[in-house]
């Protein structure tokens, strides 16, 4: 308890001067978007109803990020190669194995928020069963067993329940989001199932550990897919937009397909739900 007062108690300690800056900070920002936003064309409809369709006002904004985030080819591609050539597929497959078993409690808290009960009740399965009998996930032998494993996270949910994507968002580092999802990773970071624990044990560099090795092994599972959608696109960045509105637009309706919106054909490895996050940043 005297820990937990001790953090919270610093948590609350900000001086002026922080704030003050936290404050100019965010003004900086918000004035940076601003002006990074696109202007409507208002003399064309056609144009009009693209720019609305295309929903991505901060694109300016979006492409310098997107274009600093290609500077991933100088480091995290490099270090995701080696790992693919150093680790087997064996020991790689185990890896993911694992982490994709600690994402599980994750998937079983949205599909209860989600009245997913069915899909809860798998989640949960496919948790006790990989855990245990899986040597805490590293082989998936609830897959074995029937029980498939699925999507969910907190961008979902709120999907669900009927917020709105908003527009399009291109993240430092993470890549392709909206507003919306934005919000999910943030109450993901703090809801965690996983995290909670480990934090509650004194085990803070868990959570480190975690997306770092997560990291690593969703950038190694998408080298050649992202590799390939560059080399064959006239623009990557519009590209991974389009992508990965559809696959986020396929993961809420659950893969079902609708009269208005057919489920995409497109899939990739090492994306969310299965224990993948969103199309990263860059290659």
């Amino acid at each position: 308890m005297k820990k937990l007062v001790m953090r919270t108690g610093g948590a609350m300690t900000i001086d002026k001067s922080a704030r003050a800056s936290l404050r100019l900070g965010l003004v900086v920002t918000a004035a940076l978007l601003a002006a990074a936003c696109a202007t409507p064309p208002k003399d064309d409809p056609e144009a009009l109803a693209e720019f609305e369709r295309i929903n991505d006002p901060l694109e300016p904004f979006n492409r310098v990020v997107f274009d600093v985030n290609l500077t991933d080819g100088l480091i995290l591609k490099p270090v995701a190669t080696m790992y693919r050539g150093v680790m087997p597929e064996v020991g790689r497959t185990a890896v993911h194995n694992m982490l994709s078993n600690l994402r599980e409690p994750v998937v079983f808290v949205n599909d209860v928020l989600q009245g997913e009960l069915e899909r809860a009740g798998t989640a949960a399965g496919r948790f006790a069963i990989n855990s245990t009998i899986g040597i805490l996930g590293i082989i998936d032998v609830a897959t074995d067993f029937g029980l498939e494993q699925h999507s969910e996270d907190f961008g979902q949910t709120f999907a669900v329940w009927g917020v709105g994507e908003g527009p399009f968002l291109m993240l430092p580092l993470f890549g392709p989001s909206n507003p919306r999802d934005l919000v999910g990773l943030i109450a993901q970071a703090f809801g965690d199932p996983v995290n909670i624990a480990a934090v509650a044990y004194d085990l803070d560099e868990v959570p480190l550990a975690r997306s770092l090795a997560t990291g690593l092994d969703e950038r190694e599972r998408v080298l050649d897919t992202l590799d390939e959608i560059e080399r064959t696109s006239l623009d990557f960045y519009a590209a991974l937009r389009s992508l990965y509105r559809q696959r986020r637009a396929d993961e809420i309706r659950n893969s079902k397909p609708t009269a208005v919106e057919p489920a995409p054909g497109i899939s990739s490895p090492g994306l969310p739900g299965d224990g993948t996050a969103a199309l990263p940043g860059r290659p």
